[in-house]
């Protein structure tokens, strides 16, 4: 089983954190990732531009980050892997939104498959819509959920 956990930085923990911590698992379960240590974390763009300043020496902020762990663990005689950390920042996910013409719900599960992606180790050198990753994401994005509503 996949376990995610939520959080909230700068901002409150919004209402349906919990059915994006779902969505999240259900990715994963998809993905075929086994029992996986999952952590997002929802801010805003303050916070977020300070982690892309420190980690990626850009200075404005950005959509989601992802920070890969990577590490195996036992408990209670389970193995389990720890695979990171994905960073979401709710005002950008809106601005985008607002940009590519999508509604807030499909853009904040198009950023939680694409930080998972990132995670399992996928990677894209462009934002081009036939990188291999980014044609995965929109084919994982069709599953029909709601987070927000």
């Amino acid at each position: 089983m996949n376990r995610v956990d939520i959080g909230a930085e700068g901002l409150e923990l919004p209402g349906w954190a919990e059915r994006a911590a779902e969505f999240a698992a259900a990715v994963c379960d998809k993905l075929s990732c086994d029992n996986w240590d999952l952590s997002v974390l929802f801010c805003d763009d303050g916070f977020i531009r300070g982690l892309n300043r420190r980690f990626r020496g850009k200075d404005e902020p950005t959509d989601v980050l992802s920070f890969p762990l990577g590490e195996t663990f036992t408990e209670d005689g389970e193995r389990r892997y720890a695979s990171g950390d994905i960073v979401i920042s709710l005002e950008t996910l809106a601005s985008n939104s607002k940009a590519f013409n999508v509604d807030k719900d499909e853009e904040l599960r198009r950023l939680l498959i694409h930080g998972i992606l990132h995670l399992k180790g996928y990677d894209h050198a462009t934002n081009a819509p036939e990188e291999e990753m980014l044609l995965l994401q929109e084919r994982l994005l069709k599953d029909n959920w709601r987070l927000l509503t």
